[in-house]
């Protein structure tokens, strides 16, 4: 069992999920199995109920996991099918404490933070590592060294490099700020030596520290830090920023952070060379498209890119998949409710509406849909966008005027979308909803069967409502066809609006398996439609 901790020190936001998957690309890239694990240190037992301004998009995994986002960036990275176990909370720590407590496990003993909950951490921790498979698990500690809450998760890597082995099966990468103060352009080490200073009062001596900065950072300042936070000068890691996020693995590679790791741990790669070819041929197209279309993503949380984060890579993923750069326009659903539509979405090529939950921003969410059915735009709607794509065309197709969901209003005369039988009664928030990959049928003919390629396809899931069955046949009179149904057909998945260019909306969030080199065939439709929009011609 081998594992490489990621910390991070003197700020949040410095990188650690990045650095950590990029790791973890170079190491696949040399034929070692990896996988990864990511630690919050809050007290939610999972993300599922966390408000997207404060943490980002709710992440969801295979099994049904609602995670942090940074386990998208390690499936991403490295191709990976991660489960809910691979994030550990404090909650979760917690939770398992107490319950052995009640049962009696620690047999009387005053359960403490030290051995109990840092035996709880290392058990959860080396329980994946072993169940994974893999040579190399690497651990983000998220927060920052120093936080109060992080501290039981440094002191149990701590104690699993003195258990394991620090002198081959255990390593320490810590990332840290390098700021550039005044006109000169000065340097400042002072902040990583005090962060590693920290970390080394914690009883932990990083081997290897990722010094983030705007610009490369100098030999003088890298031979600065290592002398100073007592590491050689080669593990000294310069991580200036990047023109794209996929370029960071190629910058690790050219400062030999993989062999770095190799021969500290003494891996047996399956191959002696690197095997990056296909990854440098991916960021190429991603830093230098040969044209653009511009995307407006109507939604919630725009005031926070994170809230989309799977959805911007899906973007930037189809975006290579076609030679362009995908720009997206955040457009605040609440605008299109106090504006012009048509002005607001004037010149865009295409236009999606993501997931979200609640009632507000949801008539501009509408107005964004019926502005792409009536003017021939490109659009692509997920969960609730789905959702609102079949108000809409209930409405301004049917012409049943107050048609909605029972989520906003559970008087409406026509609730063309309902609650699914399973979630009546349940009052929990977290972890209830259908979650997780499920698997849905394609028909045939439709756009979806082409885009997909195959008739049968899993996706992952996270929602409470469904469209009603009472409304399928008129809404498919009506054009709006469900050409994706799961369980045994009485569910639908997928609407193709027939005799528009690219109108398609689905219950599922295929940006989750959204992966370089192998986009989400319905963000892929969406980018080629909006391709062929802006270009006729072609």
């Amino acid at each position: 069992m081998k594992l490489i901790f990621v910390s991070g020190g003197v700020i949040s936001g410095l990188g650690k999920g990045i650095t950590a998957s990029s790791i973890g690309r170079l190491l696949e890239a040399r034929g070692l199995r990896v996988s990864a694990i990511k630690i919050d240190p809050y007290l939610n037992i999972d993300a599922g109920t966390m408000n997207p301004y404060e943490h980002g998009e709710v992440y969801v995994l295979d099994d049904g996991g609602e995670v942090d986002l940074d386990l998208g960036n390690y499936e991403r990275f490295m191709d990976l099918h991660l489960t809910r176990d691979h994030n550990i909370t404090t909650g979760k720590v917690y939770r398992s404490v107490i319950d052995n407590e009640r049962r009696g496990d620690y047999l009387g003993k005053t359960v403490q933070i030290i051995p109990h909950v840092t035996d709880e951490i290392k058990r959860r921790i080396t329980s994946v590592a072993r169940e994974s498979g893999a040579d190399v698990v690497i651990v983000e500690l998220g927060g920052t060294v120093g936080d109060m809450e992080s501290l039981p998760f440094l002191e149990a890597a701590r104690q699993l490099g003195r258990d394991l082995g620090r002198e081959e099966n255990v390593m320490f990468v810590h990332t840290t700020l390098i700021p550039i103060m005044g006109s000169v352009g000065e340097e400042k080490t002072k902040p990583t030596q005090h962060s590693v200073k920290e970390l080394m009062s914690i009883g932990i001596r990083p081997d290897i520290i990722v010094g983030r900065c705007s610009e490369p950072v100098s030999d003088a300042a890298r031979a600065k830090i290592a002398m100073f936070c007592d590491v050689p000068e080669e593990a000294v890691i310069s991580t200036p920023d990047a023109r794209s996020i996929y370029e960071v693995p190629l910058n690790l590679e050219r400062q030999g952070v993989a062999d770095l790791i190799i021969d500290r741990m003494r891996l047996r790669p399956m191959t002696s060379g690197r095997d990056m070819g296909s990854w440098e041929r991916f960021v190429d197209r991603v830093v230098n498209p040969e044209g653009i279309v511009e995307i407006a993503l109507v939604g919630k949380y725009t005031s926070l890119a994170d809230s989309y984060l799977s959805h911007l890579e899906a973007f930037t993923h189809a975006g290579a998949e076609t030679g362009c750069r995908v720009k997206v326009r955040f457009v605040d659903s609440d605008d299109l409710v106090r504006g012009n539509p048509e002005a607001i979405l004037a010149g865009v090529d295409g236009v999606i509406v993501p997931g979200g939950f609640g009632t507000r921003g949801v008539e501009g969410m509408i107005a964004a849909a019926r502005y792409a059915r009536g003017n021939g735009v490109p659009f692509l709607g997920v969960c609730l966008g789905f959702q609102i794509a079949t108000i809409e065309i209930a409405r301004d197709v049917l012409g049943l005027a107050r048609a909605t969901s029972t989520e906003f209003d559970p008087e409406t005369p026509d609730p063309v979308i309902c609650i699914m039988g399973e979630q009546l009664g349940i009052t929990d928030m977290g972890a209830t909803m259908r979650l997780g990959a499920q698997e849905v049928v394609v028909a045939e003919g439709s756009r979806a069967r082409t885009l997909y390629g195959k008739e049968r396809i899993s996706e992952r899931h996270r929602h409470r409502y469904e469209v009603n069955p009472e409304y399928i046949p008129r809404l498919e009179a009506a054009g709006w066809r469900f050409t994706g149904r799961s369980e045994c057909g009485t569910r639908m998945e997928i609407g193709e609006l027939e005799g528009h260019p690219y109108f398609v909306a689905s219950q599922f969030h295929p940006e989750f398996r959204s992966r370089p080199g192998k986009p989400s065939p319905l963000h892929l439709g969406l980018v080629r439609a909006a391709m062929e929009r802006r270009n006729p011609e072609d």
